[in-house]
């Protein structure tokens, strides 16, 4: 008996393990188990929304623009995949894209409150205890425990003749950890796509052209001010990007109340504004430290165990553990898979000096692959960001230089 209940719980904890392995993997890679994306799929789920907007089951402040004054139009399916729907359309003569976690309202799970209310005959309930589940459902999504003030871009604001629906609508949308990120991100920083709206569990943010790596210089460059030409246009265009990246790092390292980890960097999850600004377009694996050290802190037997797509951790062989710290870094990471695209290859040819291509490529490398010590794993040193910082500025003012 003893022998049997031992397997029987060996067989569950292995089934657990492989069901964990199997969501991370579907969170940040979706496309495993996609689906067709289609104009007529696409058109089915808006009509849906819309219907149940006229129901009075969802509310929005898109609503309106997108179900009856037609001043949102649908353009294009850009994906449907398991765990998100993505369309762009087209807002008022402004491009912009609508995601959701799931095609249908219903898939969320409902706010209890709200059914609770309807047995007991539409009674009300107290405000307070709804900015205890919204902080509750923050803290789910994100390991942050947020006071009541921190909480305004996700409240849903005055009660109204359509307060249920608005409170339905919230909660999905609470549901979905990149909106979440998003709206509390909203007005704190410039390196974050804005929430513009929302309709129902579909929320719209800007439309901004994705990296990838067919592009020569990793971002698409012609929506560019003063669109870079020839070789010395585009060396500047690294550089600008190259500095945006590194604001970027050390904003997401300092300025809020914990660090902000990016597990999964590459071109398609950034864009670059007009003025080279790079923004995170797709946040569905970035995560506050209190959430980086939960997804961390696993049983393992090796080091693998502890890789955690681009975040990584060192096991504990004295207790099969991974560490809840991670070990790399954004910096590591974004040099490693960023900035050796630009710094290791013929991109600067002949406008910029040996000497300076040369420094910059040193650079790069320390960074991605610093040295390794007895005592502690390869980690970017802080420096390496200041040597960063500097020989790109050399850079700028040789590019200057030389135009005049």
């Amino acid at each position: 008996g003893r022998c049997g209940r031992g397997a029987l719980l060996a067989c569950a904890a292995w089934t657990a393990g492989w069901v964990l392995a199997a969501a991370l993997l579907l969170r940040a890679h979706p496309g495993v188990l996609s689906e067709r994306c289609t104009d007529e799929k696409s058109r089915r789920i808006l009509a849906a929304l819309c219907r149940e907007y006229e129901g009075g089951v969802l509310v929005g402040d898109l609503c309106e623009d997108l179900c009856v004054g037609e001043k949102l139009l649908y353009q294009r399916c850009l994906y449907f995949e398991r765990g998100k729907k993505v369309l762009q359309a087209n807002w008022r003569g402004r491009p912009i894209i609508l995601k959701s976690k799931e095609e249908a309202f219903s898939s969320f799970q409902p706010l209890v409150l709200l059914e609770d209310a309807a047995d007991e005959g539409g009674q009300d309930f107290p405000e307070a205890e709804l900015l205890l589940l919204v902080a509750g459902e923050v803290k789910n999504a994100l390991g942050l425990e947020l006071s009541g003030g921190s909480l305004g871009p996700l409240w849903p604001g005055r009660r109204g003749p359509r307060w249920r629906g608005q409170l339905a609508s919230l909660w999905s949308l609470l549901q979905q950890e990149e909106f979440v990120l998003f709206s509390l991100l909203q007005d704190l920083s410039r390196h974050a796509l804005p929430v513009l709206g929302s309709c129902g569990h579909f929320y719209a943010v800007e439309y901004l052209a994705a990296g990838s790596p067919r592009h020569r210089a990793l971002f698409p460059l012609d929506g560019a001010t003063g669109a870079p030409r020839g070789g010395r246009g585009q060396a500047k265009a690294i550089s600008d990007m190259a500095l945006s990246f590194l604001d970027m790092v050390s904003h997401f390292e300092d300025d809020f109340s914990h660090r902000l980890h990016l597990c999964d960097v590459k071109p398609e999850n950034f864009a670059i504004r007009s003025d080279f600004t790079v923004v995170a377009i797709d946040v569905d694996m970035a995560f506050f430290e209190p959430k980086m050290r939960e997804i961390l802190e696993q049983n393992c037997t090796g080091d693998e165990d502890c890789n955690f797509f681009d975040c990584f951790s060192k096991c504990d062989l004295h207790v099969n553990k991974c560490g809840a710290e991670r070990v790399n870094s954004n910096l590591q990471v974004i040099c490693d898979k960023i900035f050796r695209h630009w710094f290791s290859s013929s991109l600067w040819s002949s406008a910029l000096s040996f000497p300076l291509q040369r420094q910059l490529r040193e650079a790069v490398q320390e960074c991605a692959d610093p040295p390794r010590t007895a005592r502690s794993p390869p980690r970017a040193a802080p420096d390496v960001f200041w040597k960063l910082r500097h020989l790109l500025r050399a850079t700028q003012r040789e590019l200057q230089e030389a135009e005049k």
